[in-house]
């Protein structure tokens, strides 16, 4: 016999926990109980549910589009915003397009960010990134490399957002790089 699949939303785990430790004749505490639920739907324990199922902060769509504003009609970051936090999220796009896992020097670095940029201050924009530990610098600058890692929310919206207009070239686009340049 088969057996029909019957999914189960439940709005608050905690309330949900309360009314079934209400039913039984001798109910566990309420961390255990909710404990035992998650272990119940699969996971390790009320924790690692918990972790899965963390929903993500709302993006402002405001400050969404004021950042889309610091960007041309080709999606190249064009302009450079005077608040901290704008330029922290902007700078998040520019990020996205460097070569992932790909070591360069401070040129290859630098003709990296014009190709990608309409602001023409790759200086800046390199240090910028340092400074938000998006980019790793050897101590004497010679090498740079992309650092890996998750992107927040927002400015993940923004590079969504830059993608889905068709503005920014796909994000595994190789950079050739001639050593002769260096």
């Amino acid at each position: 016999m088969t057996r029909d699949v019957i999914r189960l939303t439940i709005a608050d785990l905690s309330q949900f926990t309360k009314s079934l430790r209400g039913v039984l004749p001798e109910p566990p505490s309420h961390v255990e109980m909710l404990n035992a639920v998650a272990l119940a739907a699969g996971y390790k324990n009320f924790q690692h549910l918990r972790a899965v199922h963390t929903p993500e902060p709302p993006v402002d769509g405001r400050k969404l589009d004021r950042a889309l504003r610091n960007f041309d009609d080709k999606g190249r970051f064009a302009n450079w915003p005077g608040k901290t936090s704008m330029q922290y999220m902007c700078l998040w796009a520019v990020w996205a397009l460097i070569p992932p896992r790909t070591i360069m020097n401070e040129r290859e670095i630098s003709l990296c960010i014009d190709r990608l940029t309409a602001v023409k201050d790759a200086a800046q924009i390199r240090r910028s990134l340092v400074e938000m530990k998006l980019l790793n610098r050897t101590r004497d600058g010679s090498r740079y490399q992309r650092v890996e890692q998750p992107v927040p929310a927002e400015p993940r919206a923004l590079i969504a957002a830059l993608r889905e207009a068709q503005r920014v070239p796909l994000p595994d686009v190789a950079f050739a790089f001639s050593r002769s340049a260096t």
